[in-house]
């Protein structure tokens, strides 16, 4: 069977619209009418026509498409394609958190389940961060979560003081210092970029910081250059699609693996066969309760006008 030929049928035929993240494997982002980051998928999925929004990313994307287009059906290929952030931060602790700290704005970034982010005052992403945090009035004290390492890029760079919740993923605390200092011994002419979820040491070695399609847009600007990119590997699809002349090269994990680079293996999980299968079978389906989607649909609408 040509899935190619397949998937695009069943998108006609389903008036169905595929967004894809950055991170999913080369053939998806292929097919994909939308390819972006979170809250460019955030805004496709909030702004689409389509009856089928059928999410190639993970679990926590495909619900926020949910919150902003309840009516629609929402289809993820492989309902276990999780993340460990997301996971970082349960409900009912983050609750005692927040209730333990009434006076503080919370700030979540999209990386979090439908329930954290009802139990929130303003979602943002890595792309919107800064711009977020900035919006609120000094005086008001913050609490951000659930990524600490994103959290403490933002308290750098704002010198504004939060409180912290203890979360992070898995991929961008794999990349070895170590590893990255003999890479860069090796290629002494390539600039390094790095995802804001990283590492604060691996931070420190960056010529630029920024989410995936800030990272797409610094290596477009600057194609004369060379790069080591620290962040999931996927993302160098796009950038070897885009600027097929500059070199690029993946900043190196912890643990060896097939890429020697870090990978994502939840974004893995969604295949062309999965990708079809649930087109053509409108499953799995995301459903969220409509009490949740009612509180975190106004974060979410407070962080894309804040967006525009």
């Amino acid at each position: 069977m040509d899935l190619v030929k397949e998937i695009n049928r069943l998108k006609k035929e389903k008036n169905a619209v595929i967004l894809a993240h950055y991170y999913q494997v080369g053939e998806i982002q292929d097919i994909a009418d939308y390819v972006g980051d979170s809250l460019g998928l955030s805004q496709k999925a909030a702004e689409t026509d389509a009856d089928m929004i059928v999410f190639a990313g993970v679990h926590f994307m495909a619900e926020t498409a949910k919150i902003l287009s309840p009516e629609k059906t929402v289809v993820l290929p492989d309902l276990n394609a999780g993340c460990s952030l997301a996971d970082s931060c349960p409900p009912d602790e983050f609750e005692k958190f927040t209730k333990a700290h009434p006076n503080h704005v919370v700030i979540t970034y999209v990386n979090c389940s439908a329930e954290i982010k009802a139990l929130s005052d303003i979602v943002c992403t890595s792309s919107n961060a800064l711009k977020i945090v900035n919006s609120i009035p000094k005086e008001t004290p913050i609490i951000f979560a659930p990524d600490r390492n994103l959290g403490q890029y933002i308290i750098n760079e704002t010198g504004r003081d939060m409180l912290l919740w203890d979360g992070s993923c898995i991929v961008h605390e794999a990349f070895s210092m170590d590893k990255l200092i003999e890479l860069h011994k090796k290629y002494p002419d390539y600039k390094i970029i790095a995802h804001p979820e990283s590492e604060t040491h691996i931070l420190n070695t960056a010529t630029y910081i920024g989410s995936t399609s800030g990272m797409i847009n610094y290596v477009k600007a600057h194609q004369d250059q060379k790069f080591i990119v620290a962040t999931e590997a996927g993302i160098l699809h796009k950038m070897k699609q885009e600027m097929p002349n500059t070199e690029l090269v993946p900043a190196p994990a912890k643990e060896d693996n097939t890429c020697a680079c870090s990978e994502c293996h939840f974004m893995k999980m969604n295949t062309m066969q999965k990708l079809y299968d649930c087109m053509l079978n409108e499953s799995p389906q995301i459903e969220v309760d409509p009490a949740i989607i009612d509180r975190a649909l106004l974060p979410i609408e407070r962080m894309l006008e804040l967006s525009k």
